[in-house]
């Protein structure tokens, strides 16, 4: 799609945030690898017809330390997935305090013409084994790009922290738990197209243009509730 001569468009980030900790070695992490090198396609198509939007890709690991794969946020037609590898502890409160910094117009958040609220999206299998999660979440909750994000989770296996998960996002509506690899694409493709879409999207008042952040966290919940039954696990599907 050819965009007009002089238009600058805003831009929307979509936060990959993977638990690459050993216990995600083998099928777990390799679904995630997968799933988003299937999605990035779908999600350059978006971009390319988005003449109010740019989609951004912006990926961190955390596993004994937090780790942006991404120096800055990749236009998606661009942005090329480096396999992650899986090992060592769950380091959650060292990812929120670099997510932190990110979310920030001196960080990841600086545009010229601006940027839509983003959205972020949380990958675990277990539960942080550090102590500073919880100072790095009070603080992260203060953010106010934080505050305006559309936030999922997505809980791999019986072992994943859910409480901690919807400390997170804030509400349970916004946990998704899986069991197989085929549940997690499912879960990582709609997540990702669908918090692009509600993400991207603008509303107007008049002749005023503004981004309705307020009602993007409810339309991500009002998706997921709709669809619910796309990710139920398939009980035949080999588990992890």
């Amino acid at each position: 799609m050819l965009k007009p001569e002089g238009i600058v468009r805003r831009k929307m980030v979509l936060f990959f945030i993977v638990d690459t900790s050993g216990s995600m070695w083998g099928t777990k992490i390799q679904a995630v690898n997968q799933a988003v090198c299937e999605v990035l396609p779908e999600l350059q198509k978006m971009s390319d017809g988005n003449a109010d939007a740019l989609l951004q890709v912006a990926v961190l690991g955390f596993d004994n330390a937090a780790y942006w794969l991404t120096a800055e946020p990749q236009n998606v037609d661009a942005f090329f997935w480096k396999d992650l590898e899986a090992n060592g502890g769950t380091n959650l409160g060292d990812a929120l305090f670099k997510l932190n910094e990110k979310l920030s117009k001196d960080g990841f958040m600086g545009h010229a013409s601006g940027a839509f609220a983003p959205a972020l999206f949380l990958m675990s299998d277990g539960c942080p084994n550090d102590d500073s999660y919880k100072k790095e979440l009070e603080k992260l909750r203060n953010n106010n790009w934080f505050k305006k994000a559309i936030k999922v989770a997505c809980a791999i296996g019986d072992d994943a922290g859910c409480s901690v998960l919807e400390e997170f996002t804030g509400t349970p509506e916004t946990i998704l738990t899986v069991h197989t690899p085929e549940a997690l694409k499912k879960v990582i493709r709609f997540v990702s197209v669908t918090s692009s879409q509600i993400g991207s999207q603008s509303a107007h008042v008049g002749n005023r243009q503004i981004d309705a952040v307020e009602s993007k966290q409810d339309s991500m919940i009002g998706a997921l509730q709709a669809s619910s039954d796309q990710f139920t696990d398939d009980s035949d599907a080999d588990e992890w």
